[in-house]
């Protein structure tokens, strides 16, 4: 299973970059093919210049060249996994402008005469994963899950894309250096899974059937 993931953080070396690489390794170990795309060293305009490069409906040939080779990345992938901090209740602006810039209409999704949209990246799957200082009730009931609310359904699911599962690890700023192991042996028990998911779906047992 090509898996991408995804670091939604602006800065490097940061605890969001562990989780990530932890869940990267054991997935590799379980038989993924997987990428890392850190969105803090991977430098792309975050704005668009004109109206044309908010869509790709016919052609990308005018979309700019680092903007392609993101969209190419996604499409390469089976399984997306999103990695990030949350802050003020969402996502930070670097992970809201790869999602801006990559996931275009006739790229992601396409409009018809009708209401719904075509979901062009159907069959694709999703995991997300974030770290927040906000007890778990509070987001749930103050902030109503803002931004997992935001990834898997008005971005992911308009998409088509499924997300599978959704894991919060908090406070992050009360946490000690062995609450912090576990939370890294999690993120890599995450990965073995979805691993062994993507083993079965692709099983000769399973397609033959």
């Amino acid at each position: 299973m090509n898996t991408l993931v995804i670091v939604g953080h602006p800065l490097t070396g940061t605890f969001t970059r562990a989780l990530a690489d932890s869940y990267a390794d054991a997935a590799r170990d379980g038989g993924a093919d997987v990428r890392v795309l850190d969105l803090a060293a991977t430098p792309f305009p975050h704005d668009p210049e004109t109206r044309d490069e908010l869509r790709a409906r016919d052609s990308r040939d005018h979309l700019p060249a680092v903007i392609r080779e993101l969209i190419a990345e996604v499409e390469w992938a089976d399984h997306l996994v999103v990695v990030y901090p949350q802050w003020w209740g969402t996502y930070p602006a670097v992970l809201k402008a790869f999602i801006d810039r990559v996931f275009l209409s006739g790229v992601s999704f396409r409009y018809g005469k009708g209401p719904i949209s075509e979901r062009l990246w159907a069959g694709k799957t999703a995991r997300i994963v974030m770290v927040m200082d906000s007890p778990r009730f509070w987001n749930r009931l103050v902030y109503r899950n803002a931004s997992e609310t935001a990834l898997s359904r008005a971005t992911f699911g308009y998409c088509g894309v499924k997300t599978v599962g959704i894991t919060r690890f908090t406070p992050v700023r009360f946490s000690t250096l062995e609450k912090r192991q576990g939370w890294l042996r999690t993120a890599a028990a995450l990965g073995r899974t979805d691993a062994a998911r993507g083993r079965s779906r692709t099983s000769p047992a399973l397609v033959d059937a």
